[in-house]
């Protein structure tokens, strides 16, 4: 059926654009995750250590965050689509290029340069640029669905993936990561128009037509790294990317990484302990909203304070917990919850100090730190686990960041003045 076809639903389209964008999201997401179940059958398969995996990790998962404030570049010169579809294709030829690697510098190739790069394409910027472009209301319901996706992806996918490791070895990881990105290409070039102008349409709840978007002579390269130039000299900028560069530390980068491995080196098998992902996946999506909701209402950095601070001690009391049943639930439900619970707290206080037209691009910056935090602690522990042979000094001091980040949050400022006398003509 062809896209114009479809314009009968009217302004409703805006949430079949909204659903291929979600799966695209998740499989992007899902790839990312699939190096935590890898840990292992990689390491029994080749003798690579936990460190060399984790590197390859390391690089996927920052490039993931860097490559952000630059797609936004790629979507506006290029058209969104595409760059959607060539991250997808890219994705899948990176991932199943490693089916036929043999040395530690093919895995750091496919799963973390190239692989990095497409999935980089297909995050935070992307659920950003398709709510504004596609909802004049309703944007906050928008970019909240498609922002819980990118934590749920990793999560639920991950369950799934074990489960293929076990049954069936490594390979048939690999295989199923490719085929995933290969079978949205189709999806994006049928469902997905570059504006809903491309098809008649308006943005859902606008009532009149728009002009068409103004370009003036600042690029949109040119935008992303003057905001950065202009955020980097004011403290609120810094604060802010410490503590997102905590999440990320504690987050997709130590459990979304380790917690697997951690839980086998405690005698759990690996598809139970996949089950606590998929957990994890779950209550995300509960606490990704009630956290917008929460927001709404009460002071982000208070909000910011508990969620940092309940993380971190989570995380300290983790290895000394006897990870039965009932413990693991607990601890799974509760980090599904605080999972990414930080993002609309982190990205009002991010619009409040630089405001409506470059708060997004900065804000892409600070996910870029969440990024950066996400392949240290991909890497770090990795190396604590080859080092001590255990994960109990690496999760203890993620506790203690996570603390650290709670003060923080309560130093942020609550004044644009600094940043307002920064921001260009």
């Amino acid at each position: 059926m062809h896209i114009a076809r479809l314009r009968a639903l009217g302004q409703n389209y805006a949430f079949i654009v909204v659903g291929v964008i979600f799966l695209c999201l998740l499989v992007s997401a899902g790839t990312r995750g699939a190096p935590g179940v890898l840990l292992t059958p990689l390491e029994q398969a080749f003798g690579w250590s936990k460190a060399t995996v984790s590197l390859s990790a390391a690089i996927g998962i920052f490039l993931y965050g860097l490559v952000g404030p630059f797609a936004a570049a790629l979507m506006d010169k290029v058209g969104m689509r595409r760059t959607l579809v060539g991250a997808l294709a890219l994705m899948s030829v990176a991932t199943g290029s490693s089916y036929f690697m043999t040395e530690p510098w093919h895995l750091v190739a496919t799963w973390g340069v190239f692989s990095g790069l497409g999935s980089g394409c297909i995050a935070v910027v992307l659920a950003a640029t398709v709510s504004n472009r596609w909802f004049a209301t309703n944007r906050g319901l928008a970019m909240g669905v498609l922002t819980a996706s990118t934590a749920t992806g990793t999560l639920i996918f991950v369950p799934a993936l074990a489960a293929l490791s076990e049954a069936f070895g490594w390979q048939a990881v690999v295989l199923a990561v490719a085929v995933g990105p290969l079978v949205l290409i189709p999806l994006v070039l049928l469902l997905v128009p570059e504006r809903p102008s491309s098809i008649g349409l308006r943005r859902y709840g606008a009532t009149e037509d728009e002009p068409a978007p103004a370009h003036n002579g600042e690029g949109p390269l040119q935008l992303a790294i003057g905001s950065l130039v202009l955020a980097s000299k004011t403290k609120v900028f810094w604060l802010l990317f410490a503590t997102f560069f905590v999440c990320g530390f504690t987050t997709n980068g130590l459990v979304g990484t380790h917690l697997i491995s951690l839980c086998i080196d405690q005698g759990i098998p690996e598809v139970r302990a996949a089950g606590l992902l998929a957990l994890m996946g779950i209550f995300d999506l509960i606490g990704t909203t009630l956290s917008g909701w929460l927001t709404d209402r009460y002071n982000p950095r208070v909000l910011l304070f508990f969620y940092y601070g309940l993380r971190g001690l989570s995380l300290m009391y983790l290895p000394f917990s006897d990870f039965s049943f009932y413990s693991l639930t607990f601890f799974a439900v509760f980090y599904g919850l605080d999972w990414i619970a930080t993002v609309p707290p982190t990205l009002r206080l991010t619009n409040e100090a630089f405001g409506n037209r470059i708060g997004p691009v900065v804000f892409g910056w600070i996910v870029a730190g969440h990024q950066l935090g996400g392949a240290s602690a991909a890497f770090f522990g990795g190396y604590m686990r080859s080092v001590q042979g255990d994960y109990f000094a690496a999760f203890f001091i993620a506790g203690m960041t996570g603390l650290v980040a709670a003060v923080i949050s309560l130093m942020i400022g609550r004044k644009r003045s600094e940043a307002q006398t920064l921001q260009p003509a």
